[in-house]
């Protein structure tokens, strides 16, 4: 079976390559050339865990190919998933797609879409007398895991009514559903819902270990083995709920922005995420606080942040509350130097020359008055400290995401502060 991908962009890159691998022959199709030259390459314009060499290792084996072609495209594959990052011209690719189909295609929107988009495509698609099965098939992805979380699924989600659309897509993830991963089938609007409430839940599992560290810091508590404690219970599970973490990516704000859109269309308050985007919103200000604390004003101070992505293995700094932190801080007049391993060149698009940036972690640190672990890259855990504490103006660390041995830093003389520690 020749499967198609359609989009260029991160959905469409992850989504093709990992499909190959699956052993399938994977077309990718978008009109953009240079685009595709350079994904053929293995280049692609960001960084995911192991994505270059899935590329690379199915481009040679001929399992994936890229094309600008969408006539071919279109002619020669049965199933094509709709992959671009955005639905802006989602409407304009299912028509040209199905007006140019050997046979009424499965169109699969893995695109992060509006409730009510697959009905609204069929429509379209009958009034013009065009024929093609639309499925909705939200995928999720966390940056930096993309290549796990395709071949490691939670769930199969088909938003359809067609059996036979189904049974072509079983067959297609035969490995994953043989595997035991569960398919729930259901209908468009529940599918595209899915995404954003998923989204939405993350945000407020974030947001609630976060309000709770605060309240740890004013008790003497300890955040982090309460949250090892409550991702115990099987109702809550541990993944999302450490002190510190923000919520962030590419789609997480979309996401949250069109559920919100989505409530206040049909009259429906929603309360719970609202709080817990409030409580996201403001993380940045509590950490901006914390720093204060220990120098005693941020003002005039300088300021190293290890870590701009808005979590570790990726260069998306969407979202990031490193970001939103270093921005808080020169707002407040600390002169900020900031070091991540691969976010740098995203990060100065939003940071506009306000922060300093530095080859090395150990460049970050050279003469501030507070060193702050702003991303959790594994590599952090392994610098010399002896080192940092010797460039240091104050031995000063402020761990946002309890990354570091903190006792093995206070026994060396630092001033080692956590989040709900």
């Amino acid at each position: 079976m020749q499967i198609g991908v359609y989009g260029s962009g991160y959905l469409g890159t992850v989504i093709s390559a990992c499909l190959a691998d699956f052993g399938t022959p994977v077309s990718c199709c978008h009109p953009d050339r240079s685009r595709m030259v350079e994904m053929a390459q293995g280049s692609i314009p960001f960084f995911e865990k192991n994505l270059k060499e899935v590329i690379r290792r199915n481009v040679r084996a001929g399992r994936l190919a890229y094309s600008t072609d969408i006539e071919s495209f279109a002619r020669k594959t049965h199933v094509i998933f709709l992959a671009e990052d955005s639905a802006e011209n989602l409407t304009d690719v299912v028509m040209r797609i199905a007006r140019l189909a050997a046979k009424p295609p499965i169109l699969t929107i893995v695109t992060p879409v509006a409730v009510g988009t697959a009905a609204a495509l069929e429509k379209f698609l009958k009034d013009a007398g065009l024929q093609g099965t639309i499925v909705s098939q939200p995928m999720f992805f966390t940056d930096g895991c993309a290549v796990e979380d395709f071949n490691w699924p939670d769930r199969i989600i088909m938003g359809t009514s067609s059996s036979e659309a189904v049974a072509t897509l079983k067959q297609i993830f035969h490995s994953l559903v043989m595997r035991g991963v569960p398919v729930v089938q259901t209908n468009h609007e529940t599918a595209e819902l899915l995404r954003e409430a998923a989204t939405a839940f993350v945000a407020t599992k974030i947001s609630f270990i976060n309000e709770l560290a605060t309240l740890c810091e004013q008790v003497n508590a300890d955040a982090v083995n309460l949250s090892i404690a409550l991702g115990l219970d099987k109702k809550i599970a541990p993944r999302c709920l450490q002190p510190g973490a923000g919520m962030g990516g590419i789609f997480a704000e979309s996401d949250m922005d069109s559920l919100a859109h989505l409530a206040r269309e049909k009259g429906v308050e929603l309360k719970v995420l609202t709080a817990a985007r409030e409580v996201n919103a403001t993380l940045a200000e509590r950490l901006v606080q914390k720093i204060s604390g220990m120098v005693q004003s941020v003002q005039n101070k300088d300021v190293g942040i290890l870590g701009l992505a808005f979590k570790p293995n990726t260069n998306s700094v969407a979202g990031s509350s490193s970001i939103r932190l270093a921005q808080t801080l020169v707002q407040q007049g600390a002169r900020v130097r900031a070091y991540d391993p691969v976010a740098l060149a995203e990060a100065k698009i939003h940071l506009n020359g306000s922060v300093r940036y530095c080859d090395t972690a150990y460049a970050a640190a050279e003469g501030v008055d507070a060193l702050v672990v702003g991303t959790g890259w594994p590599e952090f855990r392994l610098l010399d400290f002896n080192k940092i504490k010797h460039l240091l103006k104050r031995p000063i660390i402020v761990d946002t995401k309890n990354l570091l041995d903190s006792t093995k830093l206070r026994s060396m003389g630092f001033q080692y502060v956590g989040v709900g520690r």
